[in-house]
This record gives structure tokens, sequence and C-alpha cells, in this order.
């Protein structure tokens, strides 16, 4: 058997400027979408509340890590900086970077989101930074790998929480 297919381990690394667009993919992945619920249009991210987080990406304190597994990238992990009108979810402050990850749906439960989640951290914490933040649904099965990250809740909104996490 070759060690080829979906077997094959991604490589973490830093999301090209020419590959910027795979962002909206990545974004719209991110949303949780309950069990059973309606899945919205791929144009729900166009909502001011949801694009904020990747318009205009790559702007100073941006970052974004990918995941490539056969060439393709499977996940993304990315930061920013919210200082404008329009603040994320997980908003705490201007110098707490607020995180958003995916994993495209084939490619979930294999350890990329551990594994982006845990660089992303490293070069969070090498950059100077005190503490990260990010929003998730509580129902998501996420919220229970960011706690197993070190991640607190800070505080809830409906069905939703924000998380901090000191670096």
């Amino acid at each position: 058997m070759s060690g080829r297919g979906n077997k094959a381990e991604p490589v973490i690394r830093e999301l090209r400027p020419s590959e910027a667009d795979i962002l909206r993919t990545m974004l719209y992945n991110a949303i949780f979408i309950p069990p059973g619920a309606e899945i919205p249009p791929f144009d729900i991210i166009e909502l001011p509340e949801i694009i904020v987080y990747i318009e205009e990406f790559g702007r100073e304190g941006d970052l974004c890590l990918v995941a490539e597994t056969n060439g393709e990238i499977t996940g993304a992990v990315w930061t920013r900086l919210f200082t404008g009108p329009v603040k994320g979810y997980g908003f705490i402050d201007t110098t707490t970077p607020e995180l958003s990850m995916a994993v495209l749906e084939p490619y979930r439960c294999r350890g990329i989101g551990t594994g982006l989640l845990a660089e992303m951290l490293n070069r969070l914490a090498s950059a100077g930074y005190a503490r990260v933040s990010l929003s998730v649904d509580m129902a998501n099965y996420a919220y229970h790998l960011y706690r197993k990250f070190g991640f607190v809740d800070y505080a809830r909104h409906d069905e939703s929480m924000t998380m901090l996490k000191q670096l």
C-alpha cells in the first residue's frame, strides 16, 4: 500500500499572499451549523459582522497558517487585531488578537485543527502577544479542544462563548 491518499500528514505553513482567496472558503467552514440546522448560503460570509474576519487580509497584525495535505489546503487558523468600528464576536481589546479556525469537512477529526492551533499559539507567543481570544458555539466540538489548550470562558453570549488564553 502506498502512503498517499487521505492518510498523508499535513504540512503546516504560512498562507501565501496568492492564496488569500482560500480564506473565503475557510471563513464559511468556520461557521458552526448545529446538527439538523439549515445550511446557510455561502454568501452569508458577506455580512459585515462575518466578512470583517478576512476583509483586506494581510494588514498589520494578521497572521494565517494553513494545513496542506497532498497539495490541497485542508485547514486554516488565522488571527486578526480588531481596531476599527466593526469588531469580531470574540473581541476583548485592540491588543488581543482574535483567532478563527476551520478544517474542511472531509479532513476533520484527524488532528489537523490540533496541529494548526498548537503552531499558531506558539507563533503568537513568540511574536510577543500576551493573550488571544476567540468566540465559539458551546455545542461545537472545538469548544472542548480550546479548553484542552488552556482557553478559559470569558463571556457568554446566548449559545456562544468568548474564550481567552494567556500566552
